[in-house]
């Protein structure tokens, strides 16, 4: 599909139809905070209110529009009455570039059966409140202006040639922005969109042509994006998908959905995730875990499939699993592993690595039908769950040894006990520390085993407790040559020591 030539226009509808929707609607410093974050989104447009429905409104659309910046469209909406135009007008005098937003259904069964009135006579009434509504803004200022919205556009198929008809008379009137509202989303955004390019055919180029698209049927963000694609230039959009019922086209998902289209958004995605948070706890409209860029679990993978290509690519820009980068939208939060039983041995290997503690792939391998049977009877396992199996099956590994006492005895001794298949063994053991005597022992006891490498991991007291501050490492060749890794956590150094070379005999010797 061949790239619209106007860049998308970005009309705010939070502060007026995200507002009326809330169980608590905003103070006027409460819409100014969020009129500063629009501010900050870089939108081109808000509609700050409904001037003629409350005194209190009529003041937040005034004061709004007098804080408002020269480049800025500030709308307000109003019925296609004289008062609701009048008021409008009054409340965006102070506003650079002001719009008045009046509306009326043209769809059937409305005219019907709402307003009980004929086609005809609410067409008259249409484009004499257009009419009016240009005059009187333009009097106020040059830079004035109007914009009409077929309420129930969604509705209206079957009549379609007498909307086209209706709108073109409503344009000349003086309306340069024809929005073409899902009023109540009931179709498929296909047969939706086929009525958007019905309408931007039949109208001159210069008019803008806007969509309004409710969530009934979850398909708001798709419906919007492609009518972008089919000649709609102005998008309305909700912050966090505030409005009634389902709310209405969630901002962030057309913004970036289009971003990731290769369009030039005018918009700070920087902003989304912060943004996403304040209205939030502003609304008291929590964003729902599963949230599309925003929610908690977004950036969440618990399949092991998903997690083993999910952290192969945690660094790039383009993630196996992820539409975008989370900074993208200013998260500072990375991808999150959960552990559940359809998790594997990647997802060990991350928790247990991201919370500070030593592991190989091998030891993950080691650890995952441990940590899935744990999972399979409590599902996604905190994270302390996983650490508490970690101590238990790598630093504490029950086996056929077991160490009873490890003791200096002079320079270079140390006295080793143990217990070997129920068989008790003290021997004396010398060498260049305590590990070194630790393995004389156990040669001198018939348990002979070359040992590869050792080495000391300084570790987070907070994370260890008990004092202890380091990991032994201690790696031994196992019988086919094979590298085995004990690893052990004691505040006493030599202990420490001796524990790791057990947990790798344990490895090693099997009953």
């Amino acid at each position: 599909m061949k790239q619209p030539e106007k860049q998308p226009f970005f009309y705010d509808i939070t502060l007026r139809d995200g507002n009326q929707s809330l169980k608590k609607p905003w103070s006027l410093p409460e819409k100014e905070i969020i009129f500063k974050r629009l501010l900050e989104l870089n939108v081109q447009a808000v509609e700050v209110g409904f001037a003629n429905s409350s005194e209190m409104d009529f003041e937040a659309c005034k004061y709004l529009a007098s804080i408002a910046p020269e480049n800025l469209v500030v709308s307000s909406l109003a019925r296609c009455v004289e008062s609701d135009i009048t008021s409008a007008v009054k409340a965006l005098s102070c506003a650079s570039i002001p719009r008045i937003h009046t509306f009326l259904t043209l769809s059937p069964f409305h005219m019907k059966y709402v307003l009980n009135k004929e086609p005809n006579e609410v067409r008259k009434t249409a484009i004499e409140a257009v009419k009016f509504a240009y005059e009187q803004v333009k009097k106020t200022n040059k830079n004035g202006e109007v914009q009409f919205s077929v309420e129930h556009f969604g509705d209206c198929g079957e009549n379609i040639d007498f909307v086209i008809d209706t709108l073109q008379e409503i344009v000349k009137a003086g309306a340069t922005t024809i929005n073409l509202p899902n009023t109540v989303e009931r179709k498929r955004p296909r047969v939706f969109l086929d009525m958007i390019e019905k309408v931007y055919t039949a109208l001159p180029k210069n008019i803008s042509i806007s969509l309004h698209n409710h969530n009934d049927l979850g398909m708001a963000t798709a419906t919007t994006v492609e009518g972008y694609f089919s000649g709609a230039v102005q998008l309305e959009c909700a912050l966090n998908g505030l409005g009634e019922r389902a709310g209405n086209t969630n901002f962030y998902e057309v913004a970036v959905a289009l971003h990731n289209s290769g369009v030039e958004v005018p918009v700070d995605l920087s902003k989304i995730y912060e943004t996403a948070l304040i209205i939030s706890q502003m609304s008291k409209v929590d964003i729902y875990e599963k949230a599309p860029l925003t929610g908690p679990d977004a950036l969440a993978h618990r399949s092991g499939i998903h997690q083993d290509g999910a952290l192969k690519t945690k660094d790039m820009e383009f993630g196996a699993y992820r539409p975008i980068h989370p900074s993208l939208i200013g998260r500072k939060d990375d991808e999150k592993i959960g552990f559940t039983s359809q998790s594997g041995k990647t997802a060990i290997f991350e928790i247990i690595s991201k919370a500070g503690y030593p592991i190989t792939i091998q030891e993950a391998i080691r650890l995952a039908p441990v940590v899935k049977e744990a999972a399979e009877k409590i599902g996604e396992l905190p994270t302390r769950n996983i650490i508490d199996i970690y101590f238990n099956e790598i630093c504490n590994i029950k086996g056929v040894f077991k160490l009873t006492k490890f003791d200096h005895i002079g320079e270079g001794k140390f006295v080793l006990e143990f217990n070997y298949k129920d068989k008790d063994y003290k021997m004396t053991g010398s060498g260049n520390g305590p590990i070194d005597a630790c393995m004389d022992a156990l040669k001198q006891a018939g348990f002979e085993r070359k040992l590869l490498h050792y080495k000391q991991i300084a570790m987070d007291e907070e994370l260890l407790g008990s004092g202890a501050n380091a990991m032994s490492v201690i790696h031994i060749e196992g019988d086919d040559g094979s590298k085995v890794i004990g690893r052990a956590i004691h505040k006493n150094t030599a202990v420490a020591n001796v524990k790791a070379i057990f947990n790798a005999y344990n490895l090693i010797y099997k009953d």
